[in-house]
């Protein structure tokens, strides 16, 4: 049902995706969906809505990776990392988070789905300092404008990008960026049978 649900949501986009990635995804949300039960994971508790919500709310950023070094920082349970991963299997993701139980977690999904381009680490965003030099940080409901520039700055060098997934265009916190890093694109997403605005905000250093 679930394989279904995303052949069908994948044929209203542009993306392309093997029967192998597809399997990926779906067993993804198969296994969200069972560690949610004991660790709380996500707000989103049905399988059917996690595949909207979570799957295709971060697939649809896919297209607008160019690079091949990215950091997920709050990442979650894998949100957007892992969908990403998946979707871009030449593309490396670390995966940032402070919680054991989520690195706990995306350790199984690396194991079980064979994911050789994911690095699950625990840290907090300020005290990490990547081994190679990155592309862009990438921040899905982890944090304002302002406070993402401030804390992941470090992460990234003037080639590198700020890549935001937000919901409604951010006006105000674009007003109030930080000195030294300038608005570079807005990228508006369409989410299948999401009925809510998204936005990708792309930000860099000066």
């Amino acid at each position: 049902m679930l394989q279904q649900q995303l052949t069908t949501l994948l044929a209203q986009t542009d993306i392309a995706l093997t029967e192998k990635q597809q399997q990926q995804l779906v067993r993804y949300v198969e296994l969200l969906n069972k560690w949610n039960k004991a660790y709380n994971l996500t707000s989103v508790r049905l399988p059917e809505e996690m595949m909207i919500k979570h799957i295709m709310d971060s697939l649809v950023v896919a297209p607008h990776l160019p690079g091949h070094h990215y950091i997920d920082v709050g990442t979650g349970p894998g949100l957007p990392g892992i969908v990403l991963a998946i979707a871009l299997p030449n593309t490396h993701f670390v995966l940032l988070d402070s919680l054991g139980k989520r690195v706990r977690f995306l350790m199984h999904v690396k194991h079980e789905l064979g994911l050789d381009n994911v690095t699950p680490v625990q840290s907090r965003v300020e005290e990490y300092q990547p081994s190679v030099k990155l592309d862009g940080v990438l921040s899905r409901a982890f944090a304002s404008l302002q406070d993402m520039v401030d804390w992941c700055s470090h992460l990234i060098d003037h080639s590198g990008k700020f890549i935001a997934l937000k919901g409604v265009f951010p006006s105000e916190e674009l007003e109030s960026l930080p000195t030294g890093v300038k608005f570079e694109q807005k990228i508006a997403l369409e989410v299948p049978k999401l009925d809510a605005q998204r936005h990708l905000i792309i930000l860099s250093k000066d």
